[in-house]
């Protein structure tokens, strides 16, 4: 049994004012691995963050089933952390504070949570920063401590929603090469939204190509790189090449459908 399951997805979105309805996810059947490094590229507007807070729990669709480990999930839950686009982070309170958030709220003591954070801290790159306030960090540091937060949850699966698409090259490289590391020594399972065909190539054991709204699963591609992954590769550019021409199809799918629209 795959770790994540969905079945026959449709997510409708109702607009009372137009008295209209958006088909955002229409028929998406996905299975997610234990372990497994899940990309999902595809155009804007495809509904990949729909698909994403389906399995977090912020939304429900309008048919079909989400499931983990055979139970249907329809609530967020600490076997899923979540790290978004933008770090939520508490400005107010510290680098390790922020990264053991949930633990004050279950009542650990401040030693207590001070020293388990640390691990953590540690294991994304920032130690020497406990003390720090976010707005004393850059953005890749403040997206170290959503990752580092979102791994204290103790997770089976952490969903990243575009984390890198903000910050320079260079911080983002970096920053894919120490999330494959943590993949790899955590055991964890990870699903990571992206726009970037690079990144999803040097971090996914399989990538998922959806077409454009609604979203629907055009291809999924396993990758067979060794790690580090070399971009310069043959290999790594024949699966650049493949999605290219997929996501080129779409594209043009949608110019022809847009002219059809306009000529009705």
């Amino acid at each position: 049994m795959a770790l994540i399951e969905m079945k026959n997805i449709i997510k409708s979105f109702h607009d009372p004012k137009r008295k209209t309805s958006l088909v955002a996810v229409d028929n998406v059947d996905l299975a997610v691995e234990q372990n497994e490094f899940l990309c999902i590229l595809g155009p804007s507007g495809c509904g990949k963050s729909t698909l994403m807070n389906m399995i977090a729990g912020f939304e429900n669709q309008t048919s079909g089933t989400v499931e983990m480990n055979g139970r249907r999930i329809d609530a967020p839950g600490v076997d899923r952390g979540v790290v978004f686009q933008q770090p939520t982070l508490m400005p107010w309170l510290p680098v390790w504070e922020n990264v053991s958030f949930h633990l004050k709220i279950n009542g650990v003591s401040s030693s207590a949570r001070k020293q388990k954070a640390q691990e953590y801290i540690e294991m994304v790159g920032l130690k020497g920063f406990e003390n720090h306030y976010p707005y004393e960090l850059s953005g890749g540091m403040n997206q170290r401590v959503g990752i580092a937060r979102a791994l204290m949850l103790n997770p089976s699966v952490i969903l990243m929603d575009e984390p890198f698409a903000s910050i320079d090259a260079q911080t983002k490289m970096d920053m894919q090469e120490e999330l494959v590391k943590i993949w790899e020594k955590q055991k964890i399972t990870i699903i990571f939204i992206t726009h970037s065909i690079d990144e999803a190539l040097i971090l996914g054991t399989k990538v998922v190509v959806m077409t454009r709204r609604p979203g629907k699963i055009r291809e999924e591609i396993p990758i067979d790189l060794p790690r580090p992954r070399d971009i310069t590769s043959d290999a790594f550019n024949q699966y650049k090449r493949q999605i290219l021409d997929l996501l080129k199809e779409e594209g043009e799918l949608a110019k022809l459908s847009a002219g059809r629209q306009a000529g009705s």
